[in-house]
């Protein structure tokens, strides 16, 4: 251990040390907002599903509540990995600090869970006595040393050395995972970061010579057993390639998401041949996919989908017939094949009549979209989020055969999509990350370059001030994902976590990007400039795969169901 670690790990009263006095009584904060919250919103001792919509602030600011203790639990550990390797220095001392300080304030005085919309304990019903006794001298003594000026310009002082090309907060990866975390930085480097911006200008595809090259590098194999052609890597590695993919651009980090969830759908749910046959063209980029599941006038209600299958014929010649409309499809045109949910019992409320079609199509181009009969769709022109493009779909007659129903069983689609949600809100957060440490890249490096009053924009206090904070949120996201993924490794149900590490993510994503922009000051409005882009890709982040208000309403009925 060098001096600088020996000093900052050895101090008594270290990050670690103060988190490690001040938990207990945030934890005990938490059961007693849990019981709070709950009181709130049962009746008969059952949840209430209108209570606890009616009480949405306090719920969800239950679930903001329960993250920011998570995130000090995770920092903790973050500290405890490093020191233990002999890697813990004044760097993370100081980045862990300014965060578990200002995590612990926001607590007693008020969490954002938007812009505009601040959770404070008492509306959880907390009593002012139960609020006082969690804020012990440690505590106290956490928010006073912790988020100070003299620890931010610290910090920033040090990650400047080093030119931003280190991430505050990596996770410790063994030597497997650091190598794929470097391949895929050097991919970045040379295929993607350089015209990125110009294909998010130019509204186009991510070419298909990326895309191969993706393949060639295993990305849409990864976490796919190697029975199946892939490489029967961990979650943990899903995360380290999608963070830095999306650290490169999100479109290119985000055509992995596509084959995951069709991966984990076809491994939870497909039968045997489904498995046999659809897992090692995923595996290889053979085949590309795409998630075809909202409608336009359901959102996140699924129980309302309206999309129907009629099945017509027998025998080999039978054939699923789908009529509907889909929205928000993303990669559509240059799919292979649809996993599609649909409804193929009339008869049967909610998630009871929904069922997964595996559903193959042949890639279109911008010329002829879609080149089969059944299906038309038209172009949603979005913001940001670019080189994939959005869809609108009609099916009216669309066939897919028989065989491709997912399981083999009707009435299995939803049960079928839950199982792929923690696997996917864990590869949110991860592209999340990557968004934030992008825009966190791009502001350094602004702050740095750009004189002004003949002096870099970094010297000055307020634009140190918002980098320290970008770089310090990174790293508790971070912290945050790669434990739900550790988790999800580990076959515990993860839920929560990856529900916690999604909400806090997006967060953070969009306050990086924001501040990264505010930076360039009237250069970061411009078009021109990549952080024009970013601004645009993070803000995306907060509503799919669950909306930061579905998010923290999932996460809610967890923690008070017990």
């Amino acid at each position: 251990m060098s001096a600088n670690a020996a000093a900052a790990s050895g101090m008594p009263d270290s990050a670690i040390n103060l988190i490690a006095a001040a938990l207990p009584g945030f934890e005990t904060l938490l059961e007693q907002a849990i019981a709070a919250v709950r009181q709130k919103v049962t009746i008969d001792g059952k949840i209430s599903a209108a209570k606890l919509e009616a009480e949405q602030h306090a719920a969800h600011g239950l679930s903001w509540l329960a993250t920011y203790v998570m995130a000090l639990r995770e920092m903790k550990a973050y500290g405890e990995r490093l020191q233990a390797e002999g890697r813990y220095g004044a760097t993370e001392d100081y980045a862990i600090r300014i965060g578990a300080g200002e995590y612990a304030a926001q607590i007693f005085g008020g969490i954002p869970m938007s812009q505009g919309e601040i959770v404070r304990l008492g509306a959880l019903g907390l009593p002012a006595k139960a609020i006082t006794a969690a804020r012990s001298d440690a505590a106290e003594t956490l928010i006073a040393e912790g988020n100070t000026p003299e620890n931010r310009a610290r910090l920033v002082s040090l990650f400047s050395q080093d030119h931003g090309l280190i991430s505050v907060g990596d996770p410790g990866l063994d030597e497997t995972l650091e190598a794929i975390r470097s391949e895929m930085r050097r991919f970045c480097a040379a295929e993607v970061t350089p015209h990125a911006h110009e294909w998010h200008l130019e509204n186009d595809y991510i070419p298909m010579p990326v895309v191969e090259k993706m393949a060639e590098l295993g990305v849409f194999g990864l976490t796919i057993p190697e029975e199946f052609g892939g490489m029967g890597l961990s979650k943990v590695s899903m995360c380290v390639v999608s963070e830095e993919l999306s650290r490169g651009y999100i479109g290119v980090g985000s055509l992995g998401t596509r084959s995951e969830i069709a991966a984990e759908l076809i491994l939870c749910g497909g039968t045997d041949a489904q498995k046999q046959k659809w897992l090692p063209k995923l595996a290889a980029g053979e085949v590309l996919p795409t998630a075809v599941f909202t409608e336009p006038n359901t959102g996140s209600d699924l129980a309302s989908l309206r999309t129907k299958a009629v099945k017509h014929g027998q025998g080999d010649a039978a054939v699923w017939k789908v009529s509907g409309n889909k929205t928000w499809i993303t990669h559509p045109v240059r799919a292979d094949i649809m996993t599609l949910l649909v409804r193929t019992d009339p008869d049967a409320a909610g998630y009871r009549g929904l069922s997964m079609l595996i559903a193959e199509k042949p890639r279109g181009t911008d010329e002829d979209p879609f080149p089969v009969a059944g299906l038309t769709g038209g172009e949603i022109e979005v913001l940001g989020y670019r080189g994939m493009k959005e869809y609108e779909l009609a099916f009216d007659g669309f066939e897919v055969k028989a065989e491709n129903l997912l399981g083999g069983v009707e009435g299995q689609g939803f049960k079928q999509l839950m199982q792929t949600f923690e696997a996917a809100r864990i590869q949110t957060a991860a592209r999340a990350v990557g968004v934030a440490q992008s825009a966190f890249d791009l502001g350094l490096k602004y702050a740095q370059d750009r004189i002004q009053f003949g002096k870099p924009l970094i010297a000055f206090p307020r634009v140190a001030d918002k980098l320290a904070m970008m770089a310090v949120e990174i790293l508790i996201a971070r912290q945050l994902t790669y434990f739900a993924a550790r988790e999800k490794d580990a076959e515990r149900r993860c839920d929560l976590e990856a529900g916690m590490a999604k909400l806090l993510g997006a967060r953070v994503a969009w306050a990086a990007a924001d501040n990264a922009l505010q930076i360039h000051g009237g250069n970061g409005f411009a078009l021109e400039y990549p952080i024009s882009r970013v601004l645009c890709d993070a803000r995306i982040l907060n509503i799919f795969e669950g909306a930061a208000e579905i998010q923290a309403q999932v996460i809610a009925r967890r923690l008070v169901e017990g």
